[in-house]
């Protein structure tokens, strides 16, 4: 099976330099420094044509600042705002993920943001890799049930190499068993994804330089 690589991009020149260079699909974001934002709606509008016209799929970071993934009430609005905008500008997926205070998944935030993006695909992003281990297997379970179709993680601290959390990615993986996918990334390059993605038996990688 072809390993499909998603590049993560936040400007309109990386899309077309990285669809060139051999990206499957594309996750759109603003202000990679801060991990990762919405992006604009004149940005989103514009990639999803460009990203369609060459025949590859698209999701769309939905997150309203840098920093916790922990959101109040305005920002949660302004993330369904985001994703029912995403929705009808023709995105393949969005991802996003919000937590609460004491760090476990904030399901009541999570089932609205999920309700909002009926019909697309759902990725949950990163805020993944802030829970402990027993909130992570909760969250796969939890995640699975509800139609999210992707978890994004590195395993562990982002300032750690990927490699060190192979162990961890693959006790994930055999929790998931195949019913929601786990989408490695982090420290993924072109160098080093044929590797990663046998090492772990995974089909779709993920990064910022996923491709040349």
């Amino acid at each position: 099976m072809a390993i499909i690589k998603e590049a993560v991009v936040a400007t309109f020149p990386e899309i077309v330099r990285v669809i060139q260079n051999g990206a499957d699909r594309i996750e759109l974001n603003a202000d990679l420094a801060a991990g990762g934002i919405t992006p604009s709606k004149g940005m989103i509008a514009e990639a999803i044509k460009y990203v369609h016209d060459h025949d590859k799929e698209i999701t769309v970071m939905i997150r309203p600042r840098g920093g916790n993934f922990v959101y109040n009430d305005i920002e949660l609005k302004i993330m369904e705002a985001d994703i029912l905008e995403a929705q009808q500008l023709g995105a393949d997926g969005v991802a996003f993920g919000a937590l609460t205070d004491d760090n476990t998944l904030d399901e009541d935030a999570m089932e609205n943001l999920i309700a909002a993006a009926g019909g697309m695909t759902i990725t949950m992003h990163m805020a993944f890799d802030a829970l402990d281990h027993e909130e992570q297997v909760h969250a796969i379970d939890w995640l699975t049930d509800h139609g999210v179709e992707r978890i994004l993680t590195h395993g562990g601290d982002l300032a750690t190499p990927i490699e060190d959390n192979i162990n961890h990615l693959k006790e994930l993986l055999a929790h998931a068993a195949n019913h929601i996918a786990i989408l490695p990334g982090g420290g993924i390059t072109s160098a080093n994804y044929e590797n990663i993605a046998k090492t772990l038996t995974v089909y779709q990688v993920h990064g910022t330089k996923i491709v040349d």
